[in-house]
């Protein structure tokens, strides 16, 4: 898997680019929320995913990694490909794909072209909790200025890396934060809340 690519960018359509990088020059297609953030001649680094099919490979782009994630899950729907996800992205931003989703909003998802009742349905349905999940954890980083919370996220990322489930392990560091307060170092809070967890 080949998780982004860091080059020149030698060649900008509305569709793909071509980045030189190491003497090579790498096909992408990308979607217009994409292109509109790139520039020609200059250095280029987009995230990517390789689509594999019997008769081609496509590398497909993001510059933002927001949007390679929806575009993920959009490609994990039945009946949603690639191509038709990145006509979703190129339609609308991934903030407003995300929005439509979370409100279920059929009719700016269905204003997609090739996007039918019945599919924007199915977006909506196998979408939503992962979308809202996602959301949320950005959420909380966008507030790890903050040291209570910093200590918090990762705590957390190391307790659920060790096996334990997320909740069990929110419960315990919470539990654990509010009696020790931000005075209790990392390695003290994660040994701390595997015992209790």
């Amino acid at each position: 898997m080949i998780a982004y690519i860091d080059g020149k960018l030698t060649l900008k359509d509305a569709t793909h680019v071509i980045i030189e990088t190491g003497g090579l020059g790498y096909q992408i297609r990308i979607s217009l929320n994409t292109y509109s953030s790139i520039h020609e001649g200059e250095r280029c680094k987009l995230h990517t995913y390789l689509h594999i099919k019997e008769d081609a490979h496509t590398l497909f782009g993001f510059q933002e990694l927001s949007e390679k994630k929806i575009f993920l899950h959009l490609i994990s729907i039945s009946g949603v490909g690639p191509t038709t996800a990145m006509m979703v992205l190129s339609s609308l931003g991934p903030k407003e794909i995300e929005q439509a989703i979370i409100n279920e909003d059929v009719n700016t998802i269905q204003s997609v072209k090739g996007i039918g009742g019945k599919t924007a349905q199915r977006i909506i349905l196998e979408l939503k909790d992962k979308i809202k999940k996602d959301s949320l954890g950005s959420d909380k980083h966008s507030v790890s200025a903050n040291p209570y919370n910093t200590l918090r996220n990762e705590a957390l990322s190391a307790l659920v890396t060790l096996g334990i489930a997320k909740n069990m392990a929110e419960k315990s560091i919470d539990s654990i934060l509010k009696k020790e307060g931000n005075n209790i170092s990392l390695e003290q809070l994660i040994k701390m809340a595997l015992k209790t967890a």
